[in-house]
């Protein structure tokens, strides 16, 4: 067996992507990211333990952007969906996710609470095709007719244990069945506890 890490490339990364992470210095995959992409890349559903700090966001923004990226269907409703726990993870996870997906051609915006929604609701109606969540508030603009997720092709759960922690599960659930039956799921949590094993099994094919 070869100790030779493998390169974003060998990993089957497109070459524009490759680049984008060559300027940011990072040219040899996390583990996380060398386990997960080569399915990712290839439309599997993946669960992902991973704790912050590991590479995990990448490791679901590389599949998101390249997947989205593929496709040349361009539309108003949002093609790739991530659910976070709080504001601050999003923000994180947009500052990971948008180089890549500036690089590829692709808009994204995020959606939390604490803040008027004037400005959510303004790149909404724009179109984009990467949404970064809260479920709270994603509900609530679902609900008010501002977003629809019925073209969303792939759907990430960051920090789902954490999620659950907070109460957000049943948030979570309504959102994932707004979403095509036959989209890509990721999911990453620390812990399957309570809960996330159940989403896990509901949401997630071949767990």
């Amino acid at each position: 067996m070869s100790d030779i890490t493998p390169t974003f490339a060998d990993l089957g990364v497109p070459a524009a992507l490759v680049a984008v992470l060559d300027k940011q210095g990072k040219s040899s995959p996390f583990p996380i990211q060398t386990d997960t992409l080569p399915d990712t890349l290839a439309g599997r559903d993946v669960l992902g333990r991973g704790k912050t700090g590991s590479g995990k966001t990448l490791a679901f923004s590389i599949p998101l952007v390249s997947r989205i990226a593929a496709d040349n269907r361009r539309g108003r409703s949002p093609r790739g969906l991530v659910l976070a726990p709080t504001r601050e993870l999003a923000t994180q996870i947009e500052q990971v996710l948008k180089p890549l997906a500036d690089a590829a051609g692709l808009s994204t915006t995020t959606i939390y609470g604490g803040v008027k929604q004037t400005r959510q609701v303004e790149a909404l109606q724009r179109g984009v095709d990467i949404i970064v969540a809260c479920p709270g508030r994603l509900e609530d603009l679902m609900k008010q007719g501002f977003v629809r997720l019925d073209r969303v092709e792939i759907t990430v759960l960051d920090e789902a244990d954490h999620m659950a922690d907070l109460g957000f599960l049943p948030g979570v659930t309504r959102i994932l069945k707004a979403t095509p039956a036959g989209g890509q799921r990721m999911l990453f949590s620390a812990t399957l506890d309570n809960g996330v094993d159940k989403l896990v099994r509901q949401f997630v094919r071949g767990q």
